[in-house]
């Protein structure tokens, strides 16, 4: 998702356009990685020092919600990044060291189906996890 989109997502659910959002959203489309809070809030605070980590938690949760990030959860802890903004299937390999994301066509999900007959599928999610070439 780029940034016009996640704007049009946030003011059509009510959100106000604010100096703090702006930069969230920013921070958020420049990168394909997945980030923690702590990663958000070391950089936002850079410009913004008071704002808390309760906000930016909030932010990022209100985000996710709305469908403009896609959360995960590495050693504990909960990663974002911008949802992607592609229109078909897909899923994703995720770097354990540096959370960089790599796209994964293909889908098992016929394969497990066929596994559970008579069990009705509505919805999945597949990561794989493991490192990068770089962090390899």
């Amino acid at each position: 998702m780029n940034n016009t989109k996640a704007w049009i997502v946030l003011k059509e659910n009510g959100f106000k356009r604010t100096d703090k959002r702006e930069r969230l959203v920013e921070l958020l489309t420049q990168t394909d990685k997945y980030v923690t809070a702590k990663d958000v809030a070391n950089e936002l605070r850079q410009e913004f020092p008071s704002m808390s980590f309760d906000t930016i938690y909030r932010n990022l949760h209100t985000f996710v919600e709305l469908g403009i990030l896609e959360e995960t959860e590495l050693s504990g802890e909960k990663h974002f990044r911008m949802h992607c903004d592609v229109d078909h299937h897909h899923h994703h390999f995720i770097c354990m060291s540096c959370g960089e994301t790599k796209q994964i066509s293909i889908c098992p999900i016929n394969t497990i189906q066929n596994e559970i007959p008579g069990y009705q599928i509505e919805n999945h999610k597949l990561e794989v996890y493991g490192k990068c070439p770089a962090c390899a």
